[in-house]
């Protein structure tokens, strides 16, 4: 295990949405059931593949630069022969934040588009979506997001964390430092939901108390009953599992209230270093956050891939965990097809999940035969320039498991 170790209110929403777009789009802003995409094995000069994001909606701010880590990996694996032989032409759908988009785009990108494979999704609605397209056609989706654990499919690779890879080992954190009273705040989807039923799950196991659990819709903004209810309860720490813009909105109410993060420490899910620069980082500084990958850490391949992404996309770009896991998702698609010698999504699924590690700026990373990613698990320190210290990370990289004992005893993952 030591040798893959290391491996989300401005006032106007709108002028939040647009600033995004202008800093962080800075680049680029198979049919049928029981064969291979028609682009798979062609014998034209390029590969199609999809790229799949929220260019636009609540999710874009944590989106559009994962579509540009994508792309940049496209680009670098171009440059260098592509792959087989053939360059790799990307494209590239808007989900538009919105999961009956990303489905139809899925179809789309398949069935039109003639793509042997696809890049992208955040939510776990997106994702959730989009699976009954990739299933029926046979296609494979890299989706480099955490999330909730509870689904174990063919035709996904789940490069993002597990529950056991950020969640578990959060809580587990904050137990050892003494965090007695949690309050649990998300987004109204499926992620937030299930990850907080894993957390009360062991908050009960452990003996601990549950302070109180709230809910607002994807983009909501309006968090005065919320942060209400948390002053009232006066939990130790907070997990925030909300997503996109309405992180904002949360974290403007709660300093308003004299609850920022320094008073009340919160322990987010889902904000990066995209996330703190885009609310401004006085905003969260203080507060925690879990991840697999912060932009502070200390390995050849992180320094060549932030200096190479701030190359493409200015040197004021700062880089987050599912921008990475985008990044090396492409990379290990093209080493899987190397491998199968074919572009075939069942047959680069194959090759993928027995690849040896390869370098990634997580560290060395492998994926197991559930489609689910070996990786170090890290919690760090929001700061006042927008970057992460890090507190804690696990002693060895956590082989990933979809199925909490604790929440789903007896479910495992078994992919034929």
């Amino acid at each position: 295990m030591q040798g893959i170790q290391n491996m989300n209110i401005m006032t106007k929403r709108t002028f939040l949405a647009a600033a995004l777009v202008c800093t962080a789009m800075l680049g680029a802003c198979s049919k049928g059931s029981e064969e291979a995409s028609p682009a798979a094995d062609a014998g034209g000069d390029a590969v199609k593949v999809g790229v799949l994001h929220s260019l636009s909606g609540t999710m874009a701010i944590s989106e559009v630069t994962v579509k540009n880590a994508t792309q940049l990996a496209i680009d670098e694996i171009n440059a260098a022969g592509g792959v087989m032989g053939k360059q790799i032409a990307p494209v590239i759908e808007d989900g538009a934040s919105d999961p009956a988009i990303f489905a139809q785009k899925a179809s789309k990108l398949i069935e039109n588009d003639g793509v042997v494979t696809v890049f992208g999704g955040w939510t776990s609605a997106s994702r959730k979506a989009m699976l009954p397209v990739f299933e029926k056609t046979k296609n494979l989706l890299w989706y480099p997001v955490q999330f909730e654990g509870n689904e174990c499919s063919a035709n996904i690779m789940y490069s993002g964390a597990q529950p056991n890879q950020q969640a578990l080992p959060a809580y587990d954190w904050a137990k050892e430092q003494g965090y007695k009273k949690m309050f649990l705040v998300g987004s109204d989807y499926v992620y937030p939901r299930t990850a907080n039923l894993i957390l009360k799950k062991h908050i009960e196991k452990d003996g601990l108390t549950l302070s109180g659990e709230e809910y607002q819709p994807l983009g909501g903004t309006e968090f005065s009953g919320v942060v209400g209810k948390i002053k009232a309860a006066k939990p130790d720490i907070i997990f925030n599992t909300l997503n996109g813009d309405s992180n904002v909105a949360f974290f403007k109410q709660m300093a308003a209230a004299g609850m920022g993060p320094k008073v009340v420490p919160v322990m987010s899910f889902s904000i990066g270093e995209q996330e703190a620069m885009a609310m401004g980082p006085s905003l969260v500084e203080g507060g925690y956050a879990a991840w697999n990958y912060f932009q502070s850490l200390d390995n050849e391949e992180n320094k060549k891939f932030v200096a190479a992404y701030k190359a493409k996309f200015g040197g004021d770009s700062v880089i987050t965990d599912p921008m990475v896991h985008g990044y090396l998702d492409v990379y290990a698609w093209k080493a899987a097809v190397e491998k199968a010698g074919s572009t075939d999504p069942d047959k680069v699924r194959a090759a993928a999940v027995t690849l040896d590690a390869i370098p990634t700026p997580l560290g060395m990373a492998k994926f197991m035969d559930n489609n689910s990613l070996i990786q170090t698990a890290y919690i760090g320190q929001s700061q006042a320039d927008g970057q992460f210290k890090i507190l804690w990370s696990s002693k060895e990289a956590i082989k990933p498991d979809p199925y909490d004992p604790v929440t789903f005893p007896g479910k495992t993952c078994k992919i034929g």
